[in-house]
């Protein structure tokens, strides 16, 4: 579960200390795999990831979560403009989100559109292709969408910082197993990510 929220410009650094200070009794139920704000695209957006074995584990840990006074974190209504939540699937080839993964300093979370009934093929491209693309940055994660916005492809990749990245990409370019070229893309954006201090992947 992939969970943006946008938040009143400045409200960044009040909301990231109440998710750190609630986040220990979050975690007696399920452990956070990912926490972000970004730095490049919408701005004042923070964004954390949990994983399930399914929909019915997502049901109770979130009741029994919720029962905890100390969740949620105390971000104050008043900084929050608006909250999203978005189930995606791992790709076969993806590496298990969270535990102390010390990537990078930035992620950069590609998400793609695609026709419909293009996901399959897309997974079976990407799956021989990624092992070329990541000896160039690592892969975070590469995921595909089950509910709402369907026949979306989100892939995220880890660097050291702008400069790393922008050689990654261009040494990319060189590769002839890269891009894999899926057909059916309809739209392409992107957002550039800074790791919270508590964030597992880091």
């Amino acid at each position: 579960e992939v969970r943006p929220y946008d938040l009143k410009p400045g409200a960044i650094p009040q909301a990231e200390e109440a998710f750190a200070e609630a986040l220990p009794y979050r975690e007696k139920y399920s452990p956070i795999a990912a926490f972000w704000h970004t730095e490049i695209g919408p701005l004042n957006q923070i964004i954390h990831v949990w994983g399930y074995e399914d929909l019915e584990e997502r049901a109770r840990i979130r009741a029994e979560a919720n029962n905890d006074p100390n969740w949620p974190p105390k971000i104050g209504a008043g900084n929050l403009l608006n909250m999203n939540s978005e189930i995606w699937i791992p790709a076969p080839f993806m590496r298990p989100l969270g535990g102390d993964q010390a990537l990078g300093a930035i992620y950069e979370m590609r998400s793609y559109t695609y026709q419909p009934g293009s996901i399959p093929e897309l997974l079976r491209r990407w799956g021989d292709s990624v092992p070329y693309r990541e000896e160039l940055s690592p892969l975070a994660a590469g995921m595909y969408t089950e509910f709402g916005d369907l026949n979306r492809w989100m892939h995220i990749w880890a660097y050291k910082d702008l400069a790393q990245r922008a050689e990654a990409r261009a040494e990319s370019r060189n590769l002839p197993q890269w891009p894999p070229g899926t057909p059916g893309l309809v739209s392409q954006e992107n957002k550039i990510m800074v790791p919270a201090s508590f964030s597992p992947m880091h």
